[in-house]
Parts: structure tokens; C-alpha cells; sequence
């Protein structure tokens, strides 16, 4: 060995390179563990683009203030999901940092640009990966197969189950003022016979928002009262926007010979 050859001197090299690289793994385990957490509330009944954005904002711990996360964590199986979601969401950052410290810690300016190039190769090779569809694709084949294998969550595919692909759909909106709805019974509207169906109510009582779900015929529909309904698109819209009087009277009787002739139509 040559006097002045540091057998040491590689040994500070190599552990950035470690740190490196663990900082990459760091990421991507984060992706995998942020796409079986969206796959498993998946499996719950939320959908897709629901899944992801609640798995993401929970394990990065930013986001998750939207109106959509009180139905999230109401429900008790989410709510761990969650909870689980945020637990190593924390963990995964600290590391995350600790390692990006690590990389660039008293490093010289044209050691730094490297391992910044290589960290940022690095990260594109992991966004491709993310973003890869046949990857994705594989990767939900194998979470759920998993999670259906060692777990007791379900999967709903309510687009399906719903038909929501074939022309029909779950509406929403408000009973107004001078509504065809307003102060009538379920009953007496007979909305069932356009193909509509009521599956929930959401009513204002005070300073409280009450839900009534699946109503009965007996239920009264009240002004600001917001229906949950499903069946055919057009027919939602429109009735959403029917006003009392003969005028929504004769909408309403239109509404039920639309929906006989296409009723027709779907047996033939």
C-alpha cells in the first residue's frame, strides 16, 4: 500500500451513497404503502379518485380537511385505515429527512450537485414508476388479492352494481322555494313511477343537519330539504327543477310515459 493511500478515505463516500439510496427507498415505500391504503378504502365502497386523495392526504398529513373526510372517518374500518395511514406517514418523513440531511451533510459544492443529479434521476425513475398504469394495474391486482387473503374488507364496485355507466345515476339537490316537491308526501309524488328513487334526505333542524335514510312513503319533502336520489340522469335533472302548479303536474305525467317507453325499450 502506497504512504499516502487513506484505505478510510471511501468510507464517507460510500455512506452518502447508502444514504442515497435509502432516501429512494424511503420514497418509494411511501408510494406503495399510500396505493394499498387507497386500494383498502377502496375496497370499503369510496371510490377511485376518493381512495387516493384521502390515502394521500392522510400520510402526508396534509389536505385531510375536506367535507369528503367526515364521511371517511365516520365509518369505523376507514377510520383505521386512516389512523394507520398517518402513524407511518409520520415515521416515513422523519426518516425521510433524517436521510435527506445525511446525503448533503458537509458536502463540497461539486459533491453536492452530484448526488443532487442522482437524486433527481432518482426521483424521475420513481415517478415513472408511479404513474406507470401497467404497474398500477398489477399492483391493485396484487393489494387486493392480499388484502381479500388476510383481511376482512370487501370490495364494492358500486359503478357496477348501480349501473352507473349505463345511463343511470346518484343526484343530489335542494327542495327550493315553489318546488313541485315542496310539502308533498313520498307517496302522493309517485316520483318512483319516472324511475326515481329517494335514498336519502338531508334535513336542516336548528343549527344540526339530520339524515333520513331510505325514507318511507309516509315522509314529507320540506323546503331546503337535500334529496339523494338515483335513476336516470335527465330524469334527476329535471325533476330537480320542477315547479308546482298544472305546469309540474303535466312534467310529471311526461316524466312517467318517458320513463314506460324506456323501460320498453331496455326489455326489447
Amino acid at each position: 500500500m502506497a504512504k499516502n493511500e487513506n484505505p478510510y478515505l471511501g468510507k464517507p463516500l460510500l455512506s452518502k451513497m447508502i444514504a442515497l439510496i435509502s432516501l429512494l427507498l424511503v420514497i418509494l415505500f411511501s408510494i406503495v404503502i399510500v396505493r394499498i391504503g387507497a386500494v383498502a378504502l377502496e375496497m370499503t365502497g369510496l371510490s377511485r379518485d376518493m381512495a387516493s386523495f384521502q390515502a394521500q392526504s392522510a400520510f402526508s398529513g396534509t389536505g385531510f380537511t375536506t367535507s369528503e373526510s367526515e364521511h371517511v372517518v365516520s365509518h369505523p374500518v376507514r377510520r383505521k385505515i386512516i389512523r394507520l395511514l398517518i402513524f407511518i406517514g409520520n415515521a416515513g418523513i422523519v426518516s425521510a429527512m433524517a436521510t435527506l440531511l445525511l446525503t448533503f451533510m458537509n458536502q463540497s459544492q461539486e459533491a453536492a450537485a452530484l448526488r443532487a443529479a442522482w437524486l433527481a434521476v432518482g426521483l424521475f425513475i420513481l415517478y415513472l414508476f408511479a404513474r406507470s398504469k401497467m404497474i398500477d394495474k398489477g399492483m391493485r391486482w396484487l393489494i387486493k388479492r392480499a388484502l381479500e387473503r388476510f383481511t376482512s374488507l370487501k370490495i364494492y364496485d358500486y359503478e357496477q352494481l348501480l349501473g352507473l355507466s349505463k345511463g343511470y345515476t346518484i343526484g343530489e339537490f335542494v327542495v327550493r322555494e315553489k318546488s313541485w316537491l315542496q310539502n308533498k308526501r313520498l307517496r302522493d309524488l309517485k316520483i318512483d313511477e319516472e324511475g326515481i328513487i329517494v335514498l336519502g334526505i338531508y334535513r336542516k333542524i336548528g343549527e344540526r343537519e339530520e339524515f333520513i335514510g331510505a325514507p318511507h312513503g309516509d315522509t314529507m319533502i320540506k323546503k331546503d330539504d337535500r334529496l339523494i336520489c338515483y335513476g336516470p340522469e335527465e330524469a334527476i335533472r329535471k325533476l330537480s327543477c320542477r315547479l308546482k302548479g298544472r305546469g309540474g303536474d303535466r312534467e310529471h305525467r311526461e316524466a312517467v310515459k318517458e320513463e314506460m317507453k324506456r323501460r320498453m325499450e331496455e326489455e326489447a
